[in-house]
């Protein structure tokens, strides 16, 4: 049997909302951590896509003179075709509009249902129509919802047992079985499971809504599109249609999303799993959002910033090396052009690519174009390799943390410290006497060791230039990455290939 992949899932993006910075960041998020995880020799499984039925859907289509379907099938490729610009290659792009996956979903209502783990009763209360969501007076004084938003509704409804399962899923978070980071989200969920838990309405009556999955058990209801939704992820790991792909790939090592959907994803969708039989994942984490001038994107405001502007300007690695080297999962973070250019000019224009110039021009005007051998073994001692020596105890679990932000200041600190090698050891300096050759020797080397490695170490994050750069200094951008961050790989003799400027500086533009 093979081994079990790595599977990292994107939440499936709603198709009333344009591609943004959140979307985008968490789809590079799971990129990288899927990009790392091969990088060490991992299979691994990639998802992301489109989650496509429901009210909203509904209703856009119609304003637009669509049908749902013909409006799902313009907006989901709009994501796909984002992602491709982006550079992203998931394993899958899921459509909930897909027949496999209504097959998924039928099948576990049909198991619930008849199990006992679904029953029929009355609702009668508010409706958050945006949201698609019944909502109790408490929440609406609670979130301050917005009275137009809400319409009073009495039917009857199909209910998931989900109060059930609290029980099951408060043991699972506290043990880590189900581990939820950071653990100021843990701590949430813990503090809504405190409470009791209520059932779940998975239903909508076809007289109100008929864009849905068909209840198998009553042809007069769709699914609520929340229990469609979450099931996505089982789907695109081939349940119920392929049993050695299911076995390889489930359960979930990895959910990302944003904070906003953390209680889905944390209590609807292991109560879920818990009832039809089917294992947790792994680990679920919640990203911060992205702020601008202190506050939340919003289209309403007018302050959503647009990726692929940014990736067009500086280019997509630029975007990644930001979204990954600003933001510590976890927490809000600023977005401003000021502070995306002091990271392209600053980490990537300076530190990495300046430093990547120097040593492929000296290698070449002072050792004949070839990485020259050490007078020392390996160079001999060193800052660079000091701090380099460091790196493999501690990127495995930096990865396993999604510590990417750490990891960037990880090859930083390295290029860092070439650099000041560099002004310490002055090759050009040291060439001009015939009996420093050794000195010479060592310096090239050392130089050439510590920008193959941090290469090495960035290319997940810089899919483009992290290769680019290996290939300038005659590296092999294959190796898995735990022996390419070994210090002594580069071979002497080696022929660099001077190129472009990894990062041009781009200026801003003149207010």
């Amino acid at each position: 049997m093979d081994p079990k992949a790595f599977y990292v899932t994107t939440p499936i993006y709603y198709v009333n909302d344009a591609p943004h910075v959140g979307t985008a960041y968490t789809t590079i998020l799971a990129d990288i951590v899927a990009r790392y995880h091969r990088a060490m020799g991992e299979q691994v499984w990639f998802l992301t896509g489109t989650d496509e039925h429901g009210q909203k859907a509904a209703d856009a289509a119609e304003k637009r003179g669509l049908t749902p379907r013909a409006h799902c099938d313009e907006l989901s490729q709009r994501f796909r075709d984002t992602w491709a610009r982006l550079g992203l290659a998931p394993d899958v792009f899921i459509r909930t509009t897909e027949a496999r996956h209504a097959a998924v979903v039928q099948a576990v209502l049909a198991d619930l249902w008849a199990r006992g783990e679904i029953y029929k009763a009355t609702y009668e209360g508010w409706y958050h129509v945006s949201d698609e969501i019944f909502v109790t007076e408490k929440e609406i004084e609670e979130k301050k919802i917005d009275p137009s938003k809400l319409k009073r509704i009495s039917e009857e409804n199909y209910f998931f047992r989900m109060g059930r399962q609290r029980d099951a899923i408060k043991a699972a978070v506290t043990s880590g079985r189900l581990d939820i980071r950071p653990e100021s989200r843990r701590n949430e969920v813990l503090g809504f499971l405190e409470k009791d838990l209520g059932d779940l309405c998975i239903s909508r009556p076809k007289a109100r809504l008929s864009w849905g999955i068909e209840l198998p058990f009553d042809r007069d209801y769709v699914t609520y599109v929340w229990f469609d939704a979450l099931l996505n992820y089982v789907t695109g790991a081939g349940y119920r249609q392929d049993d050695a792909q299911f076995a390889r790939t489930w359960p979930a090592d990895l959910h990302l999303m944003g904070k906003d959907i953390l209680t889905t994803h944390s209590i609807y969708w292991p109560a879920m799993l818990l009832a039809a039989g089917i294992p947790l994942p792994k680990r679920i984490v919640a990203h911060g959002w992205w702020l601008v001038a202190g506050g939340k994107m919003s289209k309403s405001v007018g302050n959503v910033v647009n990726p692929l502007a940014y990736a067009d300007t500086f280019g997509v690695d630029a975007l990644r090396w930001f979204f990954a080297r600003e933001m510590a999962v976890g927490q809000d973070t600023e977005f401003s052009d000021e502070r995306f250019r002091a990271r392209y000019d600053g980490d990537l224009g300076n530190e990495w690519g300046n430093l990547l110039s120097r040593t492929v021009n000296m290698i070449g005007r002072f050792a004949g174009g070839k990485l020259p051998r050490p007078a020392l073994a390996l160079g001999g001692p060193s800052e660079p390799r000091t701090v380099a020596e460091a790196l493999p105890k501690v990127v495995p679990g930096l990865v396993d943390d999604v510590a990417f932000h750490r990891i960037g200041e990880a090859a930083m600190e390295l290029l860092r410290a070439g650099n000041r090698h560099v002004d310490v050891t002055q090759p050009w300096k040291a060439a001009k006497d015939p009996g420093k050759g050794p000195v010479v020797a060592d310096a090239l080397y050392t130089l050439a060791e510590t920008v193959r490695i941090a290469s090495a170490l960035l290319a997940p994050i810089l899919p483009t230039k992290g290769p680019e750069a290996l290939r300038q200094l005659g590296a092999d951008p294959s190796l898995d990455l735990r022996r390419a961050l070994a210090w002594g790989v580069g071979a002497p003799g080696t022929a660099v290939v001077p190129g472009a400027v990894l990062f041009p500086r781009i200026e801003a533009p003149k207010a």
